[in-house]
């Protein structure tokens, strides 16, 4: 008994309390697509044997203790309340049921979740859609841990297709490091006086654009109040990660350069067709990070593991990243979008501006409390044009009771914001899925101009780099 006490007395973490507040309720939205049928899926069985056992949050409520203090409250979890199998009509074509399946994940991912209940659901759709025969979308608040936690909770319900018994593994996305015995004092010196300008710089540039300075309205964001309860629309587009490390080569750049550079041209392109005058408009991309010093995903023994490195819970911190403007030289040298990405998240690297931004929110959670910080992060959102958010997912094929996993994607939902893009690797594979406020953004619009932007970024690579 001393075991579950302690896990009902175990308290909701800062930026746990802040994504479940009046001000935000922010949940993740994972979606698994399996290459054959899942009738036959033992659903009940691998959620209560597996799932469940995962984490002690997994069946557990947000309560306040006689002091204020938020804590989480193991319960009986009650399998038939988190478990939908929703019926589509029968005889339609598989156009049909991928509408059925879009429009269904859009709704269901814009309702509440019962804070009398834990805070998951699953939804199982026996049905095909044009990217799989069958797919379970998993609904997850993020107060119950960020997308490294929540994903690697997935993965650990998962094996290799090709051979159980060996483990997942992932893309390394460091770079490695320069001996620092390499460097002269006078880089060194140079190294450190940029670091103080850039973090200067952009902590007070985070200040400003998180309180008083907000985005143009423009084609991708709406700045109306009440965003987040207007209707959305989920979807989703690949391209090959072999095609990405191609432009990486020959620019000589990072993956991330890539995405970055080609998600931003993509958006502006989007924003030009939309209304000319917002090319140039004062856009900003709200990244979210991984705060954790560590590549990879830890077992879930060890992310439970209070000294581990990668330990389980909200480890995150956000980044602004202005969207370059699109003028006439980067119209006929979509490349220079890779490079002004490029130059930028190098100059973010040179910058702790993250650190101290982490810092100022939990001064002001002890000085004003953790409402007051929940709205301060609502308006950082709203005052930003996008969200942006990223995770890594294994080079091999998994398989779910030897379901063969043929995708994986996921997206943020609940937020103020117009516009979230979300970015996922699997199997040689990039899904890039946006979340889009419903009659505002042209989701299909928008998506066209994305993969047009990767086609002429491609294009420009490969004929003169």
């Amino acid at each position: 008994m001393e075991n579950l006490n302690e896990v009902q007395e175990e308290p909701v973490s800062p930026m746990g309390q802040y994504f479940n507040s009046s001000a935000l309720c922010i949940y993740i939205i994972g979606v698994l697509e399996f290459e054959v049928p899942i009738d036959d899926l033992q659903t009940f069985s691998l959620i209560k044997d597996v799932f469940l056992s995962i984490n002690p949050r997994f069946s557990s409520i947000m309560v306040q203790d006689k002091d204020g203090v938020k804590r989480w409250k193991q319960v009986e979890v009650n399998l038939k309340d988190h478990v939908q199998f929703p019926k589509f009509p029968k005889g339609k074509t598989v156009e049909s049921y991928d509408k059925f399946f879009h429009d269904y994940l859009s709704s269901m991912a814009m309702e509440q979740l019962p804070q009398s209940r834990p805070l998951w659901e699953i939804h199982v759709i026996s049905y095909p859609s044009k990217d799989a025969s069958g797919s379970i979308i998993f609904k997850l608040h993020h107060a119950l841990g960020d997308g490294y936690s929540l994903v690697g909770a997935l993965l650990s319900c998962l094996q290799r297709a090709d051979d159980p018994s060996l483990p997942l593994s992932f893309p390394s996305l460091r770079p490695s490091k320069p001996q620092a015995s390499t460097k002269s004092f006078w880089r060194r010196f140079s190294w450190m006086f940029s670091s103080a300008i850039n973090t200067a710089s952009d902590f007070g540039w985070s200040v400003l654009k998180s309180s008083i300075m907000s985005d143009d309205k423009t084609p991708i964001r709406s700045g109306d109040e009440g965003t987040e309860f207007r209707p959305i629309s989920i979807s989703s587009m690949d391209f090959s990660i072999d095609h990405i490390k191609n432009i990486k080569s020959r620019l000589g750049v990072t993956i991330n350069d890539v995405i970055t550079g080609m998600v931003f041209y993509g958006t502006r392109l989007y924003m030009e067709d939309m209304d000319l005058k917002s090319k140039t408009a004062d856009s900003t991309a709200l990244v979210l990070l991984n705060t954790r010093n560590i590549e990879g995903y830890q077992t879930i023994n060890d992310m439970l593991n209070s000294k581990a490195k990668g330990p389980w819970g909200n480890k995150i911190s956000f980044l602004h990243v202005p969207i370059p403007k699109l003028n006439q030289n980067r119209m006929s040298n979509p490349i220079d979008f890779i490079w002004d990405s490029h130059n930028i998240i190098k100059r973010k690297k040179q910058s702790l501006a993250v650190a101290l931004t982490g810092t100022l929110l939990d001064m002001e959670s002890k000085f004003r409390g953790q409402e007051a910080v929940a709205k301060h992060l609502r308006g950082t959102v709203m005052n930003s044009s996008a969200v942006i958010s990223s995770l890594v997912g294994p080079t091999q094929q998994m398989s779910l009771a030897n379901h063969a996993v043929k995708g994986l994607y996921f997206t943020l939902a609940g937020g103020p914001e117009s516009l979230a893009i979300s970015v996922m690797s699997y199997v040689g594979v990039l899904r890039i899925t946006l979340k889009t406020e419903k009659d505002f953004i042209d989701e299909e619009k928008l998506k066209a101009c994305i993969q047009n932007a990767f086609q002429m970024i491609l294009k420009a690579a490969t004929a003169n780099y």
